[in-house]
């Protein structure tokens, strides 16, 4: 089927689905290295005309990846609850738009239709809006999930705690995780990517982090962020494995490019459920995505970078995870070239994994070689702050020395935490508390200030 909107005088005509999503998506380099993007501005605008106009109850139909060929689509069409898209089936994708804003539509309504809407339905809306929109509506939106503490309440920001080291030291890991604990940070998750894929160092670092946890009593959770096939090994060793990492992205190829499938995915999720390690709710998987991962594997399928995101927080949403996060700036200026882009597709992403039902983190990032700066990330942060962003990183100085990239730091959670008035999960905000960190008001103490208890915990 094919879709057309004359816009100036001149008529714009989109082949199917797959060009007029694309057209529609605001400019990025990765869509412009897949030869999808409008070949001009005009040509955007006329896209999103005929977008605005289209029924939602069509994306059911049309499918951007064919469904006899990918499971994605696969779990998408067979998944999708008709009873909750019934609230919104008489819409338009701009008229969904002007729903979503609209005062009516509040936390309670977006938790009734989001299993109603299809990756593909959040993909279209959010290249409708601009910035502020995509912030309104984030906003509205807590997803609110658990392991040993409570993650995405209202007025709450959790951190990750990311200690890597480029040789995996134990002494390295343990000094960067102690920095960010005295600053607050972790309560999302204190997750190490490990140097090597060695099942035996991930071991190890299982082993050091659960020691540190206990030790100090953290009401947290702890990860190494290695392959899916590696944890279920661990798990057969008996190894204190919390939560089950993967990477994923929106097609079927995609994911066999990163070693996965839906099957193996299910078999790692009861693998880690058996392990009954929980204390508040059983959510045990964490997954990173990213835009452009399907094309940098070319398993994109002539499908816009944003769209495939998408399609990949329907995969997370099938295993019920503790956190998801979009490593937005980290696979390089290729797909996102600048800080404009970055800003933008952080937003989308944020803002679509949330109406998805998806307890949505940013690892608010960017390359060396990208045309970014920390200015960039800051506004981003500030940003993300505003729109209720589940979780964001802390990294040591917010440069990643193993990973080579820059991100946030423990500095800039306590930035925005003060800023916003945003406190950690409770769970852990308590336990800061008894180790002399926090006050009453859930903001950190003054060095001055701190006792007997800290200075414990700053010598181990």
């Amino acid at each position: 089927m094919s879709y057309a909107a004359t816009l100036g005088g001149t008529r714009y005509r989109f082949d199917d689905l797959r060009m007029l999503l694309a057209h529609a998506t605001p400019l990025r380099s990765g869509d412009e290295l897949a030869g999808l993007a409008a070949a001009t501005q005009a040509a955007r605008v006329a896209a999103r005309y005929a977008l605005a106009d289209l029924p939602l109850a069509s994306l059911l139909d049309a499918q951007v990846v064919p469904y006899e060929t990918d499971e994605i689509t696969r779990l998408i069409v067979d998944t999708h609850d008709r009873a909750a898209f019934t609230e919104i089936a008489h819409l338009t994708v701009g008229g969904f738009r002007e729903w979503l804003l609209s005062n009516l539509v509040d936390d309670a309504v977006l938790a009734r239709v989001s299993p109603g809407i299809t990756p593909e339905m959040a993909a279209a809306v959010s290249k409708l809006m601009r910035n502020q929109d995509l912030i309104a509506v984030a906003a509205k939106r807590r997803v609110v999930t658990g392991f040993r503490n409570t993650i995405g309440l209202q007025g709450r920001l959790s951190v990750r705690l990311q200690p890597n080291h480029p040789t995996d030291d134990p002494a390295g890991i343990s000094a960067s995780t102690i920095d960010g604990l005295l600053m607050g940070c972790g309560d999302a998750v204190i997750g190490i990517n490990p140097a090597t894929d060695s099942v035996d160092g991930a071991a190890t670092l299982l082993h050091l982090l659960d020691t540190v946890r206990e030790r100090f009593s953290i009401p947290t959770q702890t990860c190494v962020l290695t392959h899916v096939t590696n944890s279920l090994e661990l798990i057969a060793r008996g190894a204190p494995l919390d939560l089950c990492f993967q990477s994923i992205a929106g097609t079927e190829a995609a994911n066999r490019g990163f070693g996965v499938d839906l099957a193996l995915l299910r078999e790692a999720h009861d693998a880690t459920l058996a392990m009954k390690r929980w204390s508040v709710a059983d959510n045990v998987m964490y997954f990173e995505t990213g835009q452009g991962s399907a094309l940098s594997a070319d398993a994109h399928h002539g499908v816009d970078q944003q769209t495939l995101e998408c399609r990949a927080y329907a995969v997370a949403r099938q295993f019920r995870p503790l956190l998801v996060n979009t490593v937005v700036g980290f696979i390089g200026p290729e797909y996102l070239y600048d800080g404009k882009q970055i800003i933008r597709a952080a937003l989308e992403d944020h803002c679509c994994g949330k109406l998805l039902g998806l307890p949505m983190g940013v690892d608010v990032c960017y390359t060396n070689h990208a045309a970014a700066d920390q200015d960039d990330m800051d506004s981003l942060l500030t940003l993300l702050g505003i729109a209720g962003v589940t979780f964001v990183m802390g990294v040591p100085g917010a440069d990643d020395v193993m990973l080579n990239y820059q991100s946030t730091s423990f500095h800039d959670a306590l930035y925005i935490r003060d800023l916003l008035g945003l406190r950690p999960a409770p769970e852990f905000e308590r336990w800061l508390g008894e180790m002399g960190l926090v006050g009453e008001d859930g903001r950190m103490r003054p060095i001055e200030q701190l006792g007997a208890r800290h200075r414990l915990l700053a010598s181990s």
